[in-house]
């Protein structure tokens, strides 16, 4: 840590102000790359502070000043930090303001040695809230791809030269596979008639590290898609075909790290860029350390500031020019990519005051936007201390939603364990019970799998009665359903011995792949009864008004048979689950606060329509039923 900075936790110009990074090497200094070259009228964020950094062997002169050729471009003050190779610059977009280009001049003492950085005022996206920065709901269903893994749509980028990964090579899990975003793109037909909504993808940024890239976690340039999976203009694309079908697009944001090859690592700003230790530390993953009344400073500290992983340099977001840098980023990708909303990675290991203000900073500008942070603790009290919630406690968070790994464990146990007092399908009705600590329960994004964990037809032991229960009450219980790639069909794998076996290929996504899964031929008989329940479910969901704003009841569970409803003044929709080893008989007139007044019901999978009498289920069967009159 530096004794004196001058900088230090001083308060910046506006609210939030904003991080331009310029990137700029010459034989004094000039003007090579611009993060980002661009900014908005009339943007509430009109303050923004310029990162000009003249590259790893050059230095700025010790005199210099800053001034803006464009009358609506007002340079406010500049930043000198402990290392000469960069300049913070504050400037303010006027209201005068008007689009077109701009410069920023670089004055030095000897007048050849200035230079001059373009800048591009824009027009603001035309929209926001109805055509992009729509956020998710419970009306939606979102669909999570890795996009290295899903489809290669354009083999040209496959390699890119220059990058430090040049791995190409499908036959192992560690090594880039070739999928892209134009693969993604040719295959939204295919995901829009499935029932998606929304596209949730793993990071898009560039990653140029040397290995292990295919996941995008480690920025290496937050101003770049990855050129492998087609860049800017591929990444554009995407979302306009995408919102052009009436779907929205997620993107993965991380605040908490970057990638070791990232240029504020090599050559960092100034000495509390990141959060240094005298050795390397590690962060514990014990979350409990943040909200433990008993808790120490040092196990507080090493939650927070430790590190996720040797090559993920953990970001000091109590530095402002960091905390900046951040929250302009965020801000900017919203305006410049038309995106709808953001999944947070490793949100327990943020700053989570910093987190406040950055979720703030994108509703005041996007008042539609929704963020939903990753969560992976262990406890419903603990999950929900992350997210705005009735819990009394000295933090409260504003983050909207978690993904909630809560019920995911609870569904895992009613599908892998006996009934009993606490275990089984009581687990699962235990951690809904909980649902009076959450704010709005219904934003919590609930899932089967994804990225980091096995596949869930493979944790149910391949069992398709249990994985179609699993999915029943995917699409039928409280919250945003997430499904992972390649989940919609019999697709197995365990992270165990490695992640990368989770994220196999989408069979059918490469020219030349034996299979194709895109379509029913290429199916199992397995694969196309999942397909087709999965296609069912999402497709009446979309439709039923108790299931995406109703309301929710469950009964207590009686020796492994489990009920709840969905419903509203218009719809009542009941699911029925036998977790147990045996048959069970199903009598309606056990659930007259829900069932009183109906005379009949219709499955809504197979479409059947059945008088109200009672039935026998199956062991690990379920059924989605709607009542009538």
């Amino acid at each position: 840590m530096i004794k004196a900075n001058s900088m230090k936790n001083k308060k910046l110009p506006g609210t939030y102000c904003l991080v331009l990074i310029l990137s700029i090497i010459c034989s004094t200094v000039q003007a090579q790359e611009c993060y980002p070259s661009n900014w908005w009228v009339g943007m509430k964020m009109n303050k923004v502070q310029l990162m000009l950094y003249a590259g790893s062997d050059k230095s700025f002169p010790s005199k210099c000043t800053v001034s803006s050729s464009n009358a609506g471009v007002k340079v406010l003050k500049v930043h000198r930090p402990e290392n000469n190779r960069y300049l913070f610059v504050d400037i303010m977009l006027l209201p005068a303001a008007k689009p077109g280009n701009a410069t920023i001049r670089v004055n030095t003492i000897v007048k050849a040695e200035g230079f001059e950085i373009p800048f591009v005022i824009k027009e603001r996206r035309k929209g926001r809230g109805t055509v992009f920065a729509q956020g998710v709901t419970s009306k939606d269903f979102m669909y999570l791809i890795m996009p290295d893994r899903f489809s290669n749509g354009d083999p040209t980028n496959d390699r890119v030269p220059g990058m430090r990964d040049q791995s190409l090579n499908r036959d192992t899990v560690f090594n880039r596979h070739g999928g892209d975003l134009k693969g993604i793109q040719n295959h939204l037909d295919y995901l829009h008639n499935l029932g998606i909504t929304t596209l949730w993808l793993n990071p898009v940024l560039e990653n140029d590290m040397p290995n292990r890239t295919e996941h995008g976690y480690a920025f290496t340039n937050h101003y770049k898609i990855d050129p492998r999976l087609g860049g800017d203009k591929a990444y554009k694309d995407l979302i306009d075909a995408a919102h052009a079908k009436g779907m929205k697009v997620i993107q993965d944001a991380v605040y908490n790290h970057v990638g070791l090859y990232h240029h504020t690592v090599q050559d960092k700003p100034m000495s509390d860029w990141l959060h240094n230790w005298p050795v390397y530390t590690n962060t514990s993953y014990k979350d409990q350390t943040l909200f433990d009344p008993y808790g120490t400073k040092k196990d507080y500290r090493i939650m927070a500031d430790g590190w996720f992983t040797k090559e993920m340099p953990d970001l000091n977001q109590h530095n402002p020019y960091v905390a900046n840098f951040l929250i302009q980023h965020a801000v900017w990708s919203v305006e410049e990519f038309g995106i709808d909303g953001w999944r947070i990675d490793t949100y327990a290991y943020n700053d989570l005051e910093f987190m406040n203000r950055c979720n703030k900073a994108l509703t005041d500008e996007y008042p539609s936007i929704t963020m939903f942070g990753e969560t992976w603790v262990h406890g419903v009290p603990n999950q929900a201390y992350f997210v705005q919630s009735t819990i009394n406690t000295p933090f409260k968070s504003n983050l909207q939603a978690v993904t909630d790994f809560q019920t995911l464990w609870g569904i895992k146990d009613a599908m892998t364990q006996d009934f009993g007092w606490t275990e089984g399908v009581n687990s699962l009705y235990t951690k809904l019970s909980y649902d009076f600590l959450y704010k709005d329960p219904m934003r919590n994004v609930i899932f089967l799998d994804n990225h980091d964990i096995s596949r869930f037809y493979t944790v149910v032991g391949e069992d398709i009665n249990k994985y179609k229960s699993s999915l029943c009450w995917l699409f039928t219980c409280r919250g945003i359903p997430q499904m992972y790639y390649g989940s919609e069909l019999a697709t197995t794998g365990s992270t165990h011995p490695s992640d990368g076996y989770v994220r196999l290929d989408f069979p059918g996504g490469w020219p030349g792949d034996a299979v194709n899964k895109f379509t029913p031929e290429g199916r199992t008989d397995k694969d196309n009864e999942i397909w087709n329940l999965v296609h069912a479910l999402a497709n009446y969901r979309k439709t039923s008004s108790a299931i995406t704003t109703g309301k929710m009841m469950q009964y207590l569970p009686v020796d492994g048979l489990y009920v709840y409803f969905r419903y509203d003044a218009a719809q009542t929709v009941m699911v029925v689950m036998n977790t147990s080893k045996t048959d069970k008989k199903v009598s309606f007139s056990d659930y007259t606060e829900r069932t009183a007044g109906f005379t009949h019901y219709s499955n809504i999978v197979t479409k059947t329509k059945q008088p109200l009498q009672d039935f026998t289920l199956g062991s690990y069967q379920a059924l989605v039923l709607e009542l009538g009159k």
